[in-house]
């Protein structure tokens, strides 16, 4: 199967990164000028701003390489790399990585790259911060990605975003991610199913395609 993105997709998809880029890029434009204007006296200060600010974007990126880049169909792209940066994502946030180290899913048919992106939509599910735990078989499911918090808020636009029930012209950059990680998944023979049971779990279960 082949999925096409018209040229509105890409522009929105560049939209949201740059929104989830220019926190930390900005932080870092701050201490240089703080440096600057305060001289020596604010330079401690203004250098641990930097290198958080630093790290904060290099993480980020390292993710949407990986989540949406040619880089994360690569051979060389292990499920130890994808947990690691899925791990590094979460950090200093609200939401915690539950990934056990044995929960490996093969790096073939997208599996990897579906589960960052599905990390990402179980996290932006959660308001108020929460656990995103990943589980992997060999069965049906494949893959397994469930969001759990006090607060669960999957908003409409999102879900029919992801089941390919919207529009393309109809996408916004709150909804493109959702979108793309739906076509992302028809395109590998992939469907992803959406499964609350409870007030504060979330399931995002991988099925295979019938044929």
């Amino acid at each position: 199967m082949t999925v096409s993105l018209e040229l509105h997709v890409v522009e929105l998809l560049c939209s949201r990164l740059c929104h989830d880029l220019i926190s930390p890029v900005g932080a870092i434009a701050n201490g240089v000028e703080l440096i600057e204007e305060m001289g020596q006296s604010m330079a401690d200060e203004a250098m641990s701003l930097i290198a958080d600010s630093a790290d904060q974007a290099t993480r980020r990126l390292r993710l949407f390489r990986l989540a949406y880049g040619a880089a994360g169909n690569s051979g060389s792209f292990t499920a130890a790399e994808a947990r690691t940066v899925l791990g590094a994502w979460f950090r200093g946030g609200r939401v915690r990585l539950e990934w056990p180290a044995d929960v490996m899913p093969k790096p073939d048919d997208g599996l990897l790259k579906l589960a960052l992106n599905l990390g990402l939509l179980a996290e932006e599910a959660m308001p108020h911060g929460g656990v995103v735990t990943l589980a992997a078989g060999g069965g049906n499911p494949a893959l397994s990605v469930t969001a759990e918090g006090p607060v669960l808020n999957l908003r409409e636009e999102v879900r029919q975003a992801l089941d390919g029930a919207l529009a393309q012209a109809d996408l916004t950059p709150r909804s493109v991610q959702a979108y793309v990680t739906g076509r992302f998944a028809e395109q590998c023979g992939w469907h992803i199913v959406v499964d609350a049971k409870a007030p504060e779990a979330l399931h995002f279960q991988l099925l295979r395609r019938a044929s």
